[in-house]
This record gives C-alpha cells, structure tokens and sequence, in this order.
C-alpha cells in the first residue's frame, strides 16, 4: 500500500469522462461490467460536457474520473462541482488535453493507460525500421510496375537489416519498447536522451551519444520525444542535412518535432527517406508535396493503439482502479514533476 492510499474503499463513485466515441472503442460490454463491479456508476451516457446539469449533479459525488479522448478539462471550476474527487484513470496515453493545475493542486492521484499504447506505436515503428531497411515498399512499386523478376544478385549491398545502425531519439516509454523489441535483431542501437547517463545507456544496452552524432551515424532515425517548448522544432534543418545519403527519418512523436519544411526538401531531394505517422498539421494541406513524394511513407496517426489493441488500454485501466480501490495506489501514476518529460 503507497503512502497516499488511505486504504480499501469501499465500491467509491466513479463516472466516465470522454466522448462518446471513445467510450463505445474502448470500453466494451465487459470492461463495462468489470468496472461496475468495482465501483458505482451513473447510468449511461458518459459525460463528454462537464457544464450540463447533469453533468453537475454526478461529479458532485463523484471520487473517481474513468477518463479518455474527448475528456473536457478538469478546470478549477470542475473540481468545485465535484469536491470529492481523488482520483483519475486515464485509458488513453498524454493527461495534459484535461489534468490541469487545479487537479495536482487538490492531491488528485493520476494514473495513464500510456504504458499500453507505448506498446503498438513501437511495434509500428520496428516494422518500419525492418521494411524500410528491407525497401520493401520500393521493390514493391518497382516490381509491379515490371512485372519481371529482379536480379537479386545485384541487389546493393546499402539494402538489408544486417548490422543496420538505428538511433532513438528519446528514451521515452515508447523509445524504450522500441529498444527492447530490437534487441533480438543484428542491429547497432543508438540513443540520445540528456536525461540518460552512461549506466542509464548500459542498462538499456545502447550507446549514448549526442544528437549531431544520432543524425550523423543513424541508417535510420526514430523519433520519440514529446512535444514540448524546448522540444519544438528540435529535428532542423542541419540535423536532416546531416543524415547519410538515403538514411530514414521515423516519426511517431509529434509532427512539430520536426522541421517539416526543412524535411519535405530533403525527401524531394531525394536525399533521405521518411516514415510519418504524424505531420504538423495533421492533416496535411491536399496540395502538399509529402502526398506525392515516392520518398515518404505517409499514414494517419494510427501507430497507436487501434481495433483490438483498445482491449489492452481498458486492461491497464481497470487493473489500475481495482488497485486503487483495494488502496494500493496507482501502478502506473502520472507525477506533476514529470510532466515535462512526458508526451
């Protein structure tokens, strides 16, 4: 039992906060049922608007917010409609769209289900890593355009995933997945994050080194920092500049991480290739050049969890509300403190 569990509680308030689509995708008939079997729901809808009267007369006794995408903030005027609120379970990834200052400023514990959506989005990316290595999709169009074998043995010795060299940017939950789920493979793995020291990298069996040099020695690149104001733009022009002639540039993070501009010449140059799950904006403009280029992967921010893999966010969830209902605390709490290092 943590510190701030006061002990077990016994079957507390709970409501669902999040839209209506977002319920119905994760949340199905047996989540549904496991949750109400630990806690006290109000008969559906969820709520998706905190100012309704409605709204009002459940958060007033409300000590739980099971929460998603589509969940308004939790703005001070939301917590005094609900002054018995301790605690948020997020079944998604980031807090920050609806944990407000006002939320750690009351002691409201936190917990975020971005340990299981970590999981696809680094399963996206290593199918990446490998294919693109591989120039599957290359050797596909040209292969359907030919309709003629290839000449295997003359395939350049640049194609291939032997002692392929991969830098991570950011040892974040999800650059670490991706990390683990390399390790099986003949591959050399880099990592640049100043928050990790040189046992931090030895832990991880990768090699630390500085963010000129994961661009200079990456094969491929894979970006998973958070977007924050320091972070913003942190992929410019003299990094993708950097990278070896026909090296690829992953991102799965945030589309504004990157020098989008700086990028989209690069790959139309035809200097680098690129793999975008994210783009800034998301979507891009219809007459943007990144749609047609033959160097670029576009797809639409659906590394993360998707179809079946919604099950494992409402799994994390719920294990985390029987344990905070048994009054062992949040397994996987969100601090205040680390909001700065989080997506």
């Amino acid at each position: 039992m943590t510190e701030s569990s006061p002990g077990p509680r016994s079957r507390p308030r709970a409501a669902l906060a999040m839209s209506p689509d977002a319920a119905s995708a994760v949340l199905d008939a047996a989540s549904l049922a496991a949750l109400a079997a630990l806690c006290d729901l109000p008969p559906l809808p969820v709520l998706d608007d905190l100012t309704t009267p409605r709204a009002r007369a459940v958060l007033a006794d409300v000590e739980l917010l099971v929460t998603g995408w589509g969940c308004p903030p939790l703005d001070r005027e939301v917590l005094r409609a609900a002054p018995r609120l301790r605690a948020v379970a997020h079944t998604a990834g980031s807090v920050r769209g609806h944990v407000t200052d006002a939320c750690w400023e009351r002691g409201v514990e936190v917990s975020s289900a971005a340990a299981a959506n970590a999981l696809p989005v680094a399963e996206y990316t290593l199918a990446m890593i490998l294919l693109t290595g591989k120039r599957v999709l290359e050797s596909a169009r040209e292969y359907h355009a030919s309709r003629t074998e290839p000449d295997r043995l003359r395939t350049s010795r640049t194609v291939g995933n032997h002692r392929r060299t991969v830098g991570i940017l950011s040892a974040s939950l999800t650059g670490r997945r991706v990390i683990d789920l390399l390790r099986p493979h003949d591959i050399e793995v880099l990592l640049h994050d100043p928050y990790v020291d040189t046992d931090g990298a030895r832990e991880l069996g990768v090699e630390q080194v500085g963010l000129t040099g994961l661009f200079r020695r990456g094969d491929t690149v894979s970006v998973h920092t958070p977007l924050l104001p320091e972070t913003r733009g942190l992929v410019g022009r003299d990094l993708i500049d950097s990278m070896r002639p026909d090296a690829v540039l992953i991102n799965t993070a945030r589309g504004a991480v990157i020098d989008q501009d700086a990028l989209t010449e690069a790959v139309l140059d035809g200097r680098i290739r690129a793999v975008l799950d994210v783009t800034d904006p998301e979507v891009l403009p219809p007459e943007h050049p990144l749609w047609e280029c033959g160097n670029v992967l576009l797809t639409p921010h659906l590394a993360g969890s998707q179809g079946n893999e919604w099950r494992r966010l409402a799994g994390l969830a719920l294990s985390e509300i029987a344990r905070w209902v048994s009054g062992d605390g949040f397994l996987h709490p969100v601090r205040r403190e680390r909001l700065a290092f989080l997506a």
